[in-house]
């Protein structure tokens, strides 16, 4: 249900000129010395080159700039100049003119104001993208690439591809479903190996949880993963078990005192009596289901919300064995489980949650029977319950910090799709196509999708731009300890940029679906707020007219350890 508030955002656009125009305490009186001699600074950084203060001479706010002709740039570092009367600057609304370098991809100047290209050396690239928004490169904290491995369902090219697409410049893997999993130093290894050359955004990985690999998670903090996951009920692939309150009680004392965060996938099945609580668990069809296997209310009703309380309760119940590790619950869909995150919060818990775009813009009541593109666990719920979730995010205690995809591909014929359910021709066994919700694999396909979905749901509810970039850059960027160079436009951190139109409409077909196989429960929807064009470290990495950069894929991977 719509807000009974006005929406704070209004389309208007003789409004967003008033509201957005150009600010008349912009610092436009900054003159191209000063900017040069910022630009003397970066490049004496760059070169690794150790000046005292003395040496730079600095004996005004306007130093001389070296001698040169006004339209030479050969004594410059270069640079790309992005400019727009809208931008997302440190949290806030503002316009904007943003200077990276191009030999550290790192943001080194922002003006509150539209400059003119006429300001900066001859010849530097400048774009003025007024009056799209500029945000900061989106950090999807949650994506299965599934390489090596599972290749037939992600892998890294594609899989970074849909990001870029969709404005997203940093993904974190989850530790699972790419064999090996990510639970030994060796298969991180494999995976990175894996990983070279492959990449069209920045990429992180997580480490995983498992049955008897405690002693694997030091050494997965040293090796640069930004976390960890694990489940309290079957994974779906046996290589990455469930694990016990003995599991997770090693897991915590392993890294009590490192600077990680340690997640679970929270569903498990409440114990019928105290003998049983602690079995790992497997999630299978009911024996005595409500109704056909292929209607969703079975599948719906066979994962309750109470799946979700007990495990988060029983993690609760376990958090003293480390009291300063950071504690986060994936893909929350109950919102019966918000009181209780909220009551550990208030006690001292370091613990948090992370929703879904599927769980703020799908609802049951609009999912047909067969349509398994739409199963995942924990499973989409009610209407009611999605308002609950957005009730919860717009709250300024709100539990729910981050907004992430869960991108979980799979080939399209183990979603056991009946025929007439997909405008694809997907090729599937006619015995196998049933539609059944149990047998399906679970997972919704979204990667590169998820501003867009987030933005024509929330704009209903009074959803603003700085939400979205709060829920999706900055939060997931502190998630996973990258809060000092990720999620934000500032001076110092990467230069990922995203221009934003949030005004126009798109269909999702084929040619949207970036991610490699084009099954996904958004296809055919249309969808509000287009990406035009993604930066990565200050070079233009997708340009929605002209496509890829010809000379990509030039994305790092994230392995420095983590601090924070």
């Amino acid at each position: 249900m719509a807000s009974k508030n006005p929406p704070r955002y209004r389309n208007d656009r003789s409004i967003r000129r008033q509201r957005y125009g150009e600010h008349p305490k912009s610092l436009n009186v900054l003159s191209l010395k000063y900017f040069q001699f910022f630009q003397k600074v970066d490049r004496v950084l760059k070169n690794g080159l150790i000046m005292s203060l003395n040496a730079l001479t600095v004996q005004t706010a306007y130093p001389t700039p070296e001698s040169s002709p006004p339209d030479s740039i050969s004594h410059h570092p270069p640079i790309t100049v992005l400019a727009s009367s809208r931008a997302i600057v440190e949290g806030e609304l503002t316009a904007a003119t943003i200077v990276i370098s191009q030999l550290t991809g790192k943001i080194t100047s922002i003006f509150h104001s539209v400059l003119p290209a006429n300001d900066f050396p001859s010849g530097t690239l400048y774009k003025d993208h007024t009056p799209n928004i500029l945000l900061p490169g989106l950090v999807d904290a949650h994506v299965h690439l599934n390489e090596p491995g599972r290749t037939e369902w992600e892998g890294f090219w594609t899989g970074t591809r849909a990001a870029a697409f969709g404005g997203v410049t940093t993904v974190v893997d989850m530790p699972l479903n790419a064999i090996p999993p990510t639970t030994t130093v060796a298969g991180l290894k494999e995976k990175i190996q894996a990983a070279q050359g492959q990449c069209w955004v920045d990429v992180g990985f997580y480490g995983g949880i498992v049955p008897g690999n405690s002693s694997e998670l030091k050494q997965l903090v040293r090796e640069g993963v930004r976390g960890f996951k694990g489940f309290l009920i079957d994974s779906g692939v046996p290589e990455f078990p469930a694990v016990s309150n003995h599991d997770i009680t090693q897991a915590m004392t392993e890294l009590a005192s490192e600077s990680t965060t340690l997640m679970f996938h929270a569903e498990m099945i409440p114990p019928i009596s105290d003998s049983v609580g602690d079995d790992v668990q497997w999630s299978l069809p009911p024996l005595s289901p409500i109704g056909p296997l292929n209607e969703y209310a079975t599948f719906l009703a066979s994962r309750p919300t109470s799946f979700e309380t007990c495990a988060i309760s029983q993690i609760i119940s376990l958090a003293h064995t480390a009291p300063d590790l950071a504690l986060h619950i994936v893909h929350l869909s109950a919102i019966e489980s918000i009181p209780l995150i909220r009551q550990a919060r208030q006690q001292g818990v370091k613990i948090t949650a992370e929703t879904c775009f599927h769980y703020l813009s799908l609802a049951a009541e609009n999912i047909r029977n067969g349509d398994t593109r739409h199963k995942c666990c924990p499973p989409i719920r009610a209407r009611s319950n999605q308002d609950g979730l957005w009730e919860e995010m717009f709250r300024r205690d709100s539990v729910i910090k981050t907004v992430v995809s869960d991108h979980s591909p799979c080939t399209p014929n183990l979603k056991l799709l009946p025929p007439g359910t997909s405008s694809e021709k997907i090729s599937i066994d006619p015995e196998r196509a049933s539609g059944d919700f149990f047998a399906a694999w679970g997972g919704v396909s979204s990667v590169g999708l998820g501003l867009s979905i987030l933005w024509t749901e929330g704009r209903k509810r009074g959803l603003e731009i700085e939400d979205v970039v709060r829920w999706c850059c900055k939060n997931t960027a502190i998630q996973v300890g990258l809060e000092q160079q990720k999620g934000d436009l500032a001076v110092g951190f990467d230069g990922d940029v995203v221009v934003f139109d949030d005004e126009a409409e798109f269909e999702i077909g084929v040619e949207e679906m970036l991610f490699r196989n084009k099954c996904s429960p958004y296809q055919g929807k249309t969808l509000t707020g287009s990406v035009k064009e993604t930066w990565l470290g200050g070079r233009q990495v997708w340009d929605q007219a002209k496509g890829f950069a010809k000379e990509g894929p030039w994305g790092r991977l994230l392995l420095e350890e983590r601090r924070r």
